[in-house]
């Protein structure tokens, strides 16, 4: 098994073993309270880190945490964590497009990953923390693959981009325990960014530690 996000919880997923959580059909909008939203989906690694930076921006009404990308039906997070299942620790983000644009939200996702390490994040390792983007029409998409294209040919980085873009299937959201990790748990949440090297990392890719970001030990 992999070093994991979920290292500290092993003891606490037998009791979410007994949650049923269905599967989000992927969709590209809805309309809650009026609002007409639309739906983005990224894969970073350790979901906990990939929340924090979507629900800080004004426009984003909901992040998520959960699993998508694979093949096995209402997977349960210590199936995901040791592999086989297909699928990837996500994050499903519902914005308000009037608000805030597809384009800023893949600005802020490429600054919170490493998209030069295939099948990895930080420290966790194997296709279950691979980076990610799962559109959910054919404007995201294109968007995606520019914003990929751009990146690529600004050479910034001496190694190619590995992240992934393919179309969005069905998003399992993880169990309870896991939303809103980092208000739940603040200790348990920056110990293991600090100690996974998330934010040094980043450093050294973006020349920035992200904001939310840790650059000194907790």
């Amino acid at each position: 098994m992999s070093k994991d996000c979920g290292l500290w919880m092993r003891s606490a997923s037998v009791l979410a073993l007994a949650l049923a959580l269905g599967a989000s059909r992927a969709s590209g909008g809805d309309t809650v309270s009026g609002v007409q939203t639309a739906t983005a989906t990224f894969a970073g690694g350790c979901f906990w880190c990939m929340e924090p930076p979507f629900e800080q921006l004004e426009g984003v009404t909901d992040v998520t945490v959960g699993y998508t990308g694979g093949h096995k039906k209402n997977p349960t997070y210590d199936e995901v964590s040791e592999g086989g299942t297909g699928h990837a620790e996500s994050v499903q983000v519902t914005y308000d497009p009037v608000k805030i644009s597809y384009e800023k939200l893949l600005d802020v996702f490429w600054h919170n990953i490493d998209p030069v390490t295939p099948n990895a994040q930080f420290c966790d390792h194997g296709r279950q923390y691979r980076s990610a983007i799962f559109y959910h029409d054919e404007k995201q998409r294109e968007l995606a693959e520019a914003s990929k294209r751009q990146l690529d040919e600004s050479k910034r980085f001496s190694s190619p981009i590995v992240t992934e873009i393919v179309a969005a299937s069905d998003f399992y959201p993880a169990e309870e325990y896991h939303q809103k990790y980092h208000q739940k748990n603040p200790i348990r949440y920056k110990y293991y960014r600090w100690n996974c090297g998330r934010d040094r990392r980043l450093k050294e890719l973006w020349g920035m530690v992200p904001k939310g970001g840790m650059s000194e030990a907790p």
